[in-house]
């Protein structure tokens, strides 16, 4: 086990390029199950996540390599339907997997998935959604069984607009009979670069991005060429690290409109934002401002998973910032740990405010999970002193080596095997 050391107090200067999407890449390398043939996925990120779906693309049958910038997947040969428990409780995504092997196989068999444990996020809308493509899914001591002779079309009527659900359902459909429709579906930007993946490999799909998907279904896909789009949560993070440590950083490769409201609440704080084609520059000079209250929403509201991050950056602020989380019954595991630092925050229910205290002070912390992790990491870079972070293999879920992308911009940060001076 590793630990991240963080000497706050630096400002953040220089440039980053932002890496490519978690929540992009891991249902993409799911569809490539679907795809008889090579798949080219380019900037794919590195990432524990990353790396457990390829385990699993190859438990199936898929042949994946690496070369450079880009990750190879052949599913030309025979595909096994079924994934074992100890890849299934890597991550929770891994249920991504299900729809695509359905559709390919007739049949899929896996457990229930595992991942962050920030609140309960069951796959019930996953499963109502493949039943209403024609699936008979057996439930039992936490096991699915799931067969299909043929999925067929249908309407699927979301009652939220759950991401996976909407992902494992449009993956399903991809190979049904005839024309599925899909409304109250998730709006995330992340599935518009599934929907152009899936139409590369010869899918016919549109309305990705909508709150209605229209998804015709095919006899056999093909391999498909495609880069991964950036990723907006990572870029968010960048820019609360530099709001909270202060100084002037600039983003490459990324997309601003995919993450409007973190911008604007940070514009709130008194962050200076400048936004150019796959450009974002923000400086933070002195104390910064309590915004609005910040509730976080389905796409395209306030982001879930931005929201420890904007609370960190707003411990030191100037007055109260009010944090509703709309989304997950646990997204303030990472509160506690904050408060170690000398932070002021007053929870009732899902209702978090933060009293911005003038100064914090570096602590042991441990990460709770992936977002709550990198919230600890932006509030070490603005306190005073050292603190230490463990329990990183959680960030190492959604960052690529997220101490090296903040020592490019000039933190004191370094990873240390615990048990080393």
């Amino acid at each position: 086990m590793s630990s991240i050391y963080v000497t706050g107090g630096k400002p953040l200067f220089g440039a980053l390029r932002v890496q490519g999407a978690k929540n992009s890449a891991l249902p993409i390398l799911s569809a490539a199950v679907l795809a008889e043939g090579v798949s080219v996925i380019r900037n794919c990120p590195k990432l524990t996540d990353t790396e457990a779906a390829v385990r699993i693309l190859r438990e199936v049958g898929c042949r994946v390599w690496q070369d450079e910038d880009a990750l190879y997947v052949d599913s030309s040969g025979p595909i096994r339907p079924e994934i074992p428990s100890r890849l299934m409780r890597e991550m929770r995504s891994s249920v991504i997997f299900l729809g695509p092997l359905l559709a390919r196989c007739g049949e899929a068999r896996m457990s229930a998935p595992g991942g962050c444990e920030i609140g309960a996020r069951p796959i019930d809308l996953h499963l109502s959604a493949l039943r209403s493509l024609g699936a008979e899914i057996d439930e039992r001591g936490g096991n699915l069984d799931c067969r299909a002779a043929r999925l067929r079309s249908c309407r699927i009527d979301l009652p939220f607009p759950s991401v996976g659900a909407t992902e494992n359902a449009l993956l399903a459909a991809c190979l049904g009979d005839g024309e599925t429709v899909i409304t109250n579906a998730a709006r995330e930007p992340e599935l518009r670069d599934l929907e152009a993946f899936l139409n590369s490999a010869g899918a016919s799909v549109s309305g990705a991005g909508s709150a209605v998907i229209r998804v015709q279904g095919k006899a056999d896909l093909h391999g498909a060429v495609h880069r991964i789009m950036p990723d907006r949560i990572a870029a968010a993070t960048w820019l609360a690290a530099c709001a909270a440590a202060g100084g002037d950083v600039r983003l490459y490769d990324t997309e601003w409109r995919d993450y409007r409201p973190v911008l604007r609440s940070l514009r709130e704080m008194g962050c200076e934002l400048h936004t150019g084609e796959n450009l974002v520059r923000i400086r933070s000079l002195g104390r910064l401002k309590a915004a609005s209250p910040i509730v976080t929403r389905p796409y395209p509201g306030f982001p879930t998973d931005a929201q420890p991050p904007l609370m960190a950056a707003a411990l030191t602020a100037e007055g109260t910032t009010a944090f509703q989380e709309t989304i997950f019954e646990s997204r303030f595991r990472h509160i506690p740990e904050l408060r170690r630092m000398g932070a002021d925050i007053r929870t009732e229910g899902r209702t978090a405010v933060v009293w911005g205290v003038p100064k914090l002070y570096g602590a042991e912390m441990c990460a709770p999970d992936l977002r709550g992790g990198a919230a600890l990491i932006i509030a070490a870079l603005g306190a005073e002193g050292e603190s230490r972070i463990c329990g990183v293999h959680h960030l190492d879920r959604g960052y690529a080596a997220i101490e090296k992308s903040l020592a490019e911009l000039g933190a004191e940060t370094v990873r240390k095997e615990d048990g080393d001076g």
